[in-house]
């Protein structure tokens, strides 16, 4: 019974340590992400965001991308941009006629596909546990996170502009 205590104490032990780096560069991400929000700059970005053409669908994609590339963190993108335009999106989707719910939706896609650029917290936790080099596997990452997500995105947008979504 004690070895197996010692056994468990020890796993809990390495797993603590091991939570270490992940929970860091989280945590630097949401950092950054609240200084850019605060930045006088994000004004600009956010002007330039809401002065793309065409249906909302197409700038809200594009602010949750870019929003979640800046700040390395899909989330965090994503919650800048509803915060900071959630309610001009709002209006534009009632104005046009668009369901919410598919805004919604398109930004939760769209988010996926820049927040995981070589400075993302979780593909730095990645390459240091496996001990590879963002040379070696951000190729294969950048295909799986970053070009499929954003090709879903505009399958997506595609698909509500025909009401199929």
């Amino acid at each position: 019974m004690r070895k197996n205590f010692k056994s468990i104490i020890k796993t809990i032990n390495d797993g603590a340590i091991g939570s270490l780096l992940a929970i860091a560069n989280t945590s630097s991400e949401v950092g950054y992400g609240n200084v850019i929000k605060a930045l006088g700059a994000f004004a600009l970005i956010k002007g330039a965001i809401l002065a793309i053409p065409g249906t909302p669908l197409i700038s809200l994609s594009v602010s949750t991308s870019v929003l979640a590339g800046i700040t390395g963190s899909a989330s965090g993108g994503m919650s800048i941009a509803l915060g900071a335009l959630g309610d001009i999106y709002m209006q534009k989707a009632a104005l046009l006629g668009i369901n919410p719910e598919v805004m919604h939706r398109i930004a939760a896609i769209a988010c996926g596909g820049f927040d995981t650029l070589p400075h993302n917290g979780a593909v730095i936790t990645l390459l240091g546990i496996t001990g590879l080099t963002h040379r070696e596997s951000y190729a294969d990452i950048g295909m799986c996170t970053v070009v499929i997500p954003v090709v879903a995105t505009a399958v997506c947008i595609i698909g509500a502009s025909f009401g199929l979504v």
